[in-house]
């Protein structure tokens, strides 16, 4: 009886969902590029080593809100086909940039239930890790949500087994304190309305607020407070339209928020739903990173 009771409360369990980005992943095929390309820009990463998979390898820049930004490549001298089985194989080969995110859950096998309960595909957790250059071993386990690769459309989960912290900071130079952390992740959608009406289901989000930004080429759309912008392209030729055909739905672009905004260069600016957000130069950096101005 008790079993049955906790099911049928679980249609009103959908809606109590707390998205909290754990950490943004930026692909490439070298990761010393990369880690060079993010310095230039004002943004050092310190590098956090080699995971378990005999695939790739990762650097990481920390926040004081505790979400990290992670650049991650193959390993140098990695088997071929291990790097094939990878999630993120187009990203790394493409240097495609802006390619996954996670959720940080305390609960994982709780939002699994709570995910599978609003109709939405959920893994079982799996075991990862990897160990850092100081000879640190890290455990979590993670699970994936939806049909796309891992962490695309929607967020892949996570919970460490080890201390979180020895995760996000190696080092304590990697916290970077110009910045409170990652603010928004912006997902590629080819159907605006479609990509609202899933989030809303796995969230409970209320309605959107939508504007048009020529200068992005995107149709937006903000879900309350979720750390999620829906960007629809606004013409066929475009390089969002390009990104989508290449790489899918996915992420486009990250948004940090900042704390010293005046301290770093943008290449231009916009305003998204009423808060400017300025970006660096994609061209040097090779992915699109902005930064939200604090809000006073």
């Amino acid at each position: 009886m008790r079993g049955a009771f906790i099911l049928s409360l679980l249609p009103a369990l959908v809606w109590a969902a707390d998205l909290k980005i754990d950490h943004v992943t930026v692909a490439g095929s070298s990761l010393k590029e990369l880690q060079a390309n993010l310095s230039a820009a004002g943004i050092p990463p310190v590098y956090g080593g080699a995971h378990t998979n005999g695939a790739t390898e990762m650097a990481v820049v920390g926040f004081p809100d505790g979400s990290y930004l992670e650049l991650m490549a193959p390993q140098a001298n990695a088997d071929a086909h291990l790097i094939d089985r990878q999630p993120w194989v187009r990203f790394f080969r493409d240097n495609g940039g802006p390619c996954a995110w996670a959720a940080r859950e305390k609960d994982l096998a709780g939002e699994v239930i709570r995910l599978g309960a609003a109709g939405i595909p959920v893994s079982a957790p799996v075991r990862g890790g990897r160990q850092r250059p100081d000879g640190v071993r890290l455990e979590w386990e993670t699970s994936d949500v939806g049909t796309e690769p891992r962490g695309a459309f929607f967020p892949f989960l996570i919970r460490d087994l080890t201390e979180r912290g020895l995760r996000a900071v190696p080092q304590a130079k990697a916290v970077n304190r110009d910045f409170r952390g990652v603010a928004k992740v912006v997902i590629a959608v080819r159907d605006l309305d479609a990509a609202i009406k899933r989030y809303r289901q796995a969230y409970g989000s209320p309605a959107p607020i939508k504007q048009v930004d020529p200068g992005f080429g995107a149709h937006l759309a903000l879900l309350g407070g979720i750390p999620v912008v829906l960007a629809q392209p606004l013409t066929p030729g475009s390089w969002l339209n390009e990104r989508l055909d290449q790489f899918g739905e996915a992420p486009c672009a990250f948004v940090l928020g900042a704390s010293r905004p005046g301290r770093y260069h943008a290449a231009s600016q916009t305003r998204w739903f009423g808060i400017e957000i300025s970006w660096f130069d994609s061209g040097k950096l090779g992915w699109r990173l902005g930064f939200e101005s604090p809000e006073w």
